[in-house]
């Protein structure tokens, strides 16, 4: 039978050798935190159209420590309500709570370069297996975690409890901080957000780090790392790729229904520089979403089988419609926004600087504004006001 602690182990040294795992007690955490614990009652493994359930109760032990130290993100929670227990064969459901690949979690955490007397605020508790990382080496007193959905903190809490730490875990929007126990040295938000809420630069101490994951896409996101200044303003870059579940405050309602009612009139028609298949790919996708907050990109299949591509922004009841000829596109746009020429506008500059990766942007957080910038390209350049 599979020893846990081997596996822990085990899997401590897949992560070092990768080269995320560097902290000897970060390593020691992940040696001793049981992370099946955190899983209970079961997950959902991804069948491609459907959800697998699996529980802890009708899986054998082995085969469920093979699930727990896996590589993969584990789905916990389908549709904000279904947990594994409650499904007996797979379903269909859009993934609203898991536990992040353990990779992911070690290098978060990594990044936060957190030291011996840190205060963290952690944003979205999810299973409650990070937040029992940090509690491990830092002190249950020195980690509060704030989870919006309450049966999901609930049973956090419960796995924190079992596991020996009775930290501050808190139900609430934790868009909004947790301001009870500020100021903090360390925020890390394990969901994404469209913007860094200024309430974690607010709450966070001068000197002190912002770790969130910004962008509303499925896709083309980045993990901001920020610097909270004297000032009240927080500066930094994005360190990385990275995907999490949106934040539910900011949750999207994807653009559905007849999409061809929603392009009827165009207010222009024109041949694109750039193909918009570029927007499937990470950083252009990223780019898009600076030159563009708001844009959603659709994919559809016309009725004689052709790819449809689309940008809408519901909010400023504009589209660009893109349609293929040969290895051409053509753009329609129509609105008061024209969204492609601004997006098109960002990815020509991009190609042109030599087309850096995510790690070029920098940003710059205050009260009124986020800034963006690419330093090699002063034309890369975008602000995005708050009110």
């Amino acid at each position: 039978m599979t020893d846990p602690a081997s596996e822990r182990r085990r899997m401590a040294t897949v992560l070092m050798n990768e080269g995320v795992l560097k902290s000897p007690w970060l390593r020691a955490a992940v040696e001793t935190v049981s992370r099946e614990r955190f899983l209970r009652p079961g997950v959902f493994l991804d069948e491609g159209r459907t959800w697998r359930p699996v529980t802890a109760a009708d899986t054998a032990p082995d085969e469920w420590l093979r699930i727990a130290y896996g590589v993969d993100t584990l789905t916990t929670q389908l549709d904000g309500h279904l947990t594994a227990d409650q499904a007996g064969e797979p379903v269909v459901g859009v993934p609203t709570s898991s536990s992040t690949a353990p990779a992911t979690v070690v290098g978060m955490i990594e990044a936060l370069d957190l030291a011996t007397g840190h205060r963290v605020l952690e944003i979205g508790t999810g299973t409650g297996y990070s937040t029992a990382l940090m509690c491990h080496y830092l002190g249950e007193d020195k980690v509060a975690t704030v989870e919006v959905d309450a049966q999901v903190a609930a049973r956090a809490d419960a796995a924190l409890e079992a596991a020996g730490f009775s930290t501050w875990t808190v139900t609430g929007d934790g868009l909004l901080g947790h301001p009870y126990r500020a100021p903090y040295d360390r925020v890390i938000a394990t969901c994404a957000v469209r913007r860094i809420p200024y309430a974690w630069i607010r709450q966070t101490r001068p000197g002190g780090v912002v770790l969130g994951t910004v962008g509303s896409w499925p896709w083309g996101t980045g993990l901001a790392k920020l610097t909270v200044g004297d000032d009240g303003t927080a500066e930094g870059s994005i360190i990385g790729r990275s995907s999490f579940i949106q934040a539910r405050a900011q949750a999207v309602a994807h653009v559905a229904g007849d999409l061809s009612a929603r392009t009827a009139y165009a207010d222009s028609e024109r041949r694109t520089q750039v193909s918009p298949l570029v927007l499937e790919e990470w950083m252009p996708a990223f780019l898009a979403q600076l030159a563009a907050p708001g844009a959603q990109f659709v994919r559809a299949t016309g009725g004689d089988g052709s790819p449809l591509r689309y940008l809408f922004d519901p909010e400023k009841e504009s589209f660009a419609e893109f349609l293929a000829d040969g290895e051409s596109w053509t753009v329609r746009q129509g609105g008061p926004v024209g969204l492609w020429d601004d997006v098109e506008r960002s990815l020509v500059a991009w190609q042109d600087a030599g087309a850096p990766e995510t790690d070029s942007v920098r940003l710059h957080v205050t009260p009124a504004s986020h800034r963006y910038w690419i330093d090699q390209a002063p034309s890369l350049r975008w602000e995005h006001r708050i009110a």
